[in-house]
């Protein structure tokens, strides 16, 4: 009954119609829509016998609309007529989970899909500041290094950095069947075509999409598409935080999220800035991640997890940038770890979860700070020891952490049930090849 209910409200009463008045740069200029059409705006363009063209109103001139199409405009001419459909919502619903959706609340899952009984907008505020619940309780993930050293909590939002091949997929493919949330939430912005299923049904596994929402926009989909698979994610986790439940929320990646408003932003007249990403793009991530973490008081939380493709490890790079300074901590994944055959290659150095030190005890603090100044010594004199110009005995701090280097590098690719078992493990690396008494 309800989504009888939703689809009766859906049901326009007036119709605004205009019509194509040129076509240039990739841009459909329209007329007639003015009195009526908003940015944001969805216009569907008639190519009889072709059928339909959808578009997006991403500018507004005197007399005209620019739309930005989303396929093809092979067949388009002056005079098509133009219908305003206004702007898209979404109806998410609790029977979505273990379901594969596009950012219309589409099925790509080839299964039939009803929406749910309330529409939601794809760009709601995020909850007031001062009327948030606080973060919450360490999270087990099932891997050792971020029960330890990057501790995830209930609310948190991390950033995870990395270049191509270098895991990240496996690695938010491990952190959706391990994290403890109620709903998982995915949403893949721009993924490869062909890695959809891939990843489904083998690196997420029956296990991990049976309390999973999908939301897809491929490679080959427009800007806008693309753009819209991140809010369309973010607005099915805000859906079940209503509920009252702990969501885990994680979006592959930011970057193509980033690049997709630009081509729309250069498309609309904005100005390029930094590497050609115009300047609404910071405000942009920043609205999206805030509608992320703790929800306001009575209702669940939204656990973050951000991907950033950063090429050629430059971590200086504006995206990255601009998450680093929103988020609550990052973790970096580091290809020359990678090379060398460690998996998650984690620099642990270049992380940091501000979780800490509320996220641990007091002894467990002391584990970790001892943990990172012993990779920090080994690090400054990396290059010395591979050359073979060091010499034991010289400096006693760089003797333990020649010492326990490997533990401790073998100690990060381990898997752990809880924080209590990755903490032990923690607690007999760094015990390892300690001098005799």
């Amino acid at each position: 009954m309800q989504s009888i209910a939703a689809r009766m409200r859906r049901v326009r009463i007036a119709r605004y119609y205009g019509q194509v008045c040129a076509i240039h740069g990739g841009v459909i200029m329209v007329e007639g829509l003015n009195s009526h059409a908003s940015l944001g705006d969805q216009v569907v363009f008639s190519m009889r016998p072709k059928g339909f063209l959808t578009g997006e109103i991403v500018a507004l001139h005197a007399d005209e609309a620019a739309v930005l199409p989303e396929g093809p405009v092979d067949g388009l001419s002056i005079g098509t007529q133009a219908e305003l459909t206004f702007a898209p919502s979404l109806a998410p619903a609790n029977a979505w989970i273990g379901r594969i959706i596009d950012p219309f609340g589409r099925p790509l899952d080839d299964r039939p899909l009803l929406p749910g009984g309330e529409e939601r907008g794809f760009r709601p505020p995020p909850p007031p500041a001062a009327g948030r619940n606080r973060l919450g309780a360490r999270l087990d993930t099932g891997l050792a290094v971020f029960d330890t050293m990057l501790p995830l909590v209930r609310g948190q939002r991390m950033g995870l950095f990395a270049g191509s091949g270098v895991g990240k997929s496996t690695l938010l493919s491990s952190l959706a069947r391990g994290v403890a949330a109620d709903v998982v939430v995915i949403a893949l912005i721009g993924e490869r075509g062909r890695e959809l299923r891939e990843f489904v049904e083998e690196v997420l596994g029956e296990e991990g999409m049976a309390r999973s929402v999908v939301v897809a926009a491929t490679s080959d989909q427009s800007p806008l598409t693309r753009r819209r698979c991140a809010w369309a994610g973010m607005t099915v986790a805000e859906h079940f935080r209503d509920q009252g439940r702990h969501v885990l929320f994680l979006a592959d990646s930011i970057t193509r999220f980033a690049e997709a408003h630009r081509e729309i932003a250069l498309s609309a007249g904005e100005n390029p800035s930094d590497r050609g990403f115009p300047p609404s793009t910071s405000h942009l991530i920043m609205s999206l991640a805030e509608r992320a973490g703790p929800g306001p008081v009575g209702s669940g939380d939204i656990t973050g997890i951000f991907s950033v493709l950063v090429a050629g490890s430059d971590m200086e790079e504006p995206i990255a940038d601009i998450l680093r300074g929103v988020l609550d901590g990052h973790a970096v994944l580091d290809r020359a770890i990678a090379e060398r055959g460690r998996f998650p290659a984690v620099d642990v150095l270049r992380s940091v979860s501000r979780s800490l030190p509320k996220a641990a005890s007091e002894r467990e603090n002391g584990l970790i700070a001892r943990a990172r100044a012993l990779l920090g010594t080994y690090a400054e004199s990396e290059l010395m020891i591979r050359a073979g110009l060091y010499a034991p005995g010289a400096d006693p701090q760089l003797d333990e952490a020649v010492r326990l280097y490997p533990a401790l590098d073998a100690f990060f690719t381990r898997s752990s049930p809880n924080a209590e078992q990755s903490f032990a493990l923690l607690s007999e690396a760094l015990g390892r090849g300690a001098p005799a008494r």
